[in-house]
């Protein structure tokens, strides 16, 4: 169970460390427990800190329910917690849990009654006296009395195996601290916060002041009567709860388990560039378009790079908007290869389908279309340029997945630069002639960034490594602004223009594995890439410079940040894509023919229009 908790692990009695210690899945506190369809288990596996049972004494038995009235058969302290917490601890050596730096406290909420409760509940204990010794055992589950109380004054008329559930109004000499394991209250007594956004400022200070008030006391501190919602459980960590209320302990588990994926800070800032803004917007001719996409990259992904990049991009200096609507022509929902197909050649299309139309037929790509016109191309990935975004500017398959045929079709387009990874799918193609018709057709092969730079003209196909094309946060560098330079570069001896489509594949790979910092540190990669689009832009006064989505991936929702610090926290709602409109940002001459809302095959149509008139 080692790799099921992410966090340091709160101990109850390491007093010192109270309020200081990260919060984990073990600090969680499953409230009402009893009423899971599985009491004890659920928040057991889930590496609940502790756990809440409602008592009531009925026929000499302690049955866990909130009220009389919904006590059932069977449904008691012994058969439903204690037996059960029994057999775990002795699997796990004697330790509430396998991994044994975890700890566990039963809190047993007395509803009625604690004078009779009491007795009874000792009772019930005796069998289990090496679980449950506190004092004499370390290791032991912790016993805490909650609800109906005796007074403090009689504490010391209980043994010593359990302890209570402490009160913030309630004064208490050093000596029934002792016995007291935590603070507890009701949030409501303190705001009307529901967990939504921040409390006020002076709700705020009541809370800390009850909060602080424990922690000088070395008591934890828990609120009942909190919202389950990621938002409020991140406020109360901040305000220094230590045990976080719940009534899903999966889903605060899962929370917990994943918070280092879904937290970021950035702590320095790169520059962004400031455009001229000269050439922005009039309706001159345009020689040349940049079409950069970033891959699974919606509002929320930019707007988590602009707080981690401290309040700053380069797509948010650009002036004028639209948003492109990404559903393909056999779902809601689209993949890479409709939604980059769509803008490719016009026509929306089936999922998984790469340049080819509804009807299972070819249809002539903006790469192909514009060579008619004298206009040259290059096609960049930052990942597997057989894959479905680069592959729809040159190939034509009915399944993305066909790797290698999509690899052979290239030799059938006619784009003039393709840089990105697999080089498998080429140099071990089927069609083992491949690379020497690819020669014939004209293309020098480069297999390293360095090595394309060093080309002065000519068709250049740039096949990387894999590793050339790691993840940017396991060191990749700046491979796709160096590729959009060199690329830039030898298009521009074309008097005709040019068309290059640059892709920042792997916004959507974090998208997909939900981390937070792998979609930010891949979008500020995809950042400083338009910045250097931008930048010739306005040296050229002729380009226009298209950024936009094939689709969003994660669903991502921002919770928490700090553009002053860099700091984000989020959380997705699936690993896939969803079927939320994309931004499109225009730079440069016809700029404003971008605004509004369209289908993402418009953006063909007026790519088409601007270079043809047509």
């Amino acid at each position: 169970m080692k790799n099921l908790f992410c966090a340091t692990v709160f101990t109850l009695f390491s007093l010192a460390a109270v309020a200081q210690t990260p919060l984990s899945a073990n600090s969680g506190h499953s409230h009402n427990d009893y009423k899971q369809n599985i009491p004890l288990l659920r928040a057991y596996y889930a590496g609940m800190g502790s756990i809440e049972a409602d008592v009531f004494l009925k026929d000499g038995q302690l049955f866990v329910a909130h009220e009389l009235k919904e006590i059932k058969p069977g449904a008691t302290l012994l058969k439903q917690y204690l037996e059960p917490l029994y057999r775990l601890y002795q699997e796990n050596g004697n330790h509430p849990y396998a991994n044994h730096q975890l700890k566990l406290q039963l809190v047993i909420d007395i509803k009625e009654d604690y004078q009779h409760v009491l007795p009874q509940l000792l009772k019930e204990l005796k069998p289990f006296q090496d679980m449950v010794n506190k004092p004499v055992n370390p290791d032991a589950v912790s016993i805490v009395v909650s609800g109906d109380m005796p007074a403090p004054e009689n504490f010391k008329n209980y043994p010593a195996l359990i302890s209570f559930d402490g009160r913030p109004a309630t004064v208490y000499t050093q000596e029934q601290l002792e016995r007291v394991a935590m603070i507890s209250d009701d949030l409501k007594n303190y705001t009307v916060w529901n967990g939504k956004g921040t409390p006020t400022k002076i709700d705020e200070d009541k809370l800390l002041k009850v909060i602080n008030a424990a922690h000088q006391q070395k008591k934890p501190f828990r609120f009942w009567a909190t919202q389950d919602s990621p938002n409020t459980w991140l406020e109360l960590e901040k305000f220094g709860v230590d045990w976080i209320n719940t009534d899903a302990p999966e889903k605060l588990r899962d929370f917990y388990l994943r918070k280092d994926k879904l937290t970021y800070t950035n702590p320095v800032a790169y520059p962004v560039y400031q455009p001229t803004y000269q050439s922005d917007g009039p309706a001159k001719k345009v020689k040349n378009v940049i079409l950069l996409i970033g891959d699974g990259m919606g509002l929320a992904q930019i707007h988590a790079g602009w707080i981690a990049n401290h309040g700053n991009l380069n797509i948010t200096m650009i002036r004028n908007s639209g948003f492109s609507q990404t559903a393909a022509s056999n779902s809601g929902n689209t993949d890479s290869a409709a939604g980059g197909s769509a803008i490719a050649m016009g026509e929306k299309t089936n999922n998984r389908y790469i340049g080819m139309g509804p009807d299972d037929k070819k249809r002539t790509n903006l790469a192909d279309t514009l060579a008619g016109y004298g206009i040259k191309s290059g096609i960049i990935s930052v990942g597997d340029i057989t894959d479905a975004t680069p592959a729809v500017f040159y190939a034509h398959q009915l399944d993305r997945s066909y790797s290698e045929a999509i690899a052979k079709d290239f030799l059938d387009s006619h784009v003039d630069i393709l840089v990105g990874s697999n080089q498998k799918s080429f140099l071990q193609n089927p069609d083992t002639g491949l690379m020497k018709k690819l020669e014939a057709k004209g293309y020098t092969l480069s297999k390293s960034v360095a090595d394309f730079k060093q080309k002065s003209s000519g068709k250049q196909l740039v096949l990387l490594p894999d590793s050339a094309t790691r993840p940017v946060k396991d060191g990749r560098g700046d491979m796709l602004a160096q590729s959009l330079k060199q690329t830039i570069k030898l298009l521009s001896a074309n008097k005709k223009g040019f068309f290059i489509m640059t892709e920042g594949a792997q916004i959507d790979y974090g998208g997909h594995v939900n981390d937070l910092k792998y979609v930010v540190t891949e979008l500020h990669d995809f950042d400083k890439t338009v910045a250097e689009a931008l930048r010739f832009a306005d040296q050229d006064g002729e380009t226009l410079v298209l950024i936009t989505a094939d689709h969003e991936t994660g669903g991502l929702t921002l919770l928490d940040a700090s553009a002053a610090e860099g700091r984000i926290q989020g959380e997705f709602s699936t690993n896939d894509h969803t079927n939320i409109m994309v931004p499109v940002y225009a730079y440069g001459p016809h700029s404003g023919d971008f605004t509004g809302t369209y289908p993402n095959n418009e953006i063909f149509k007026k790519i088409m229009k601007l270079f043809t008139g047509k």
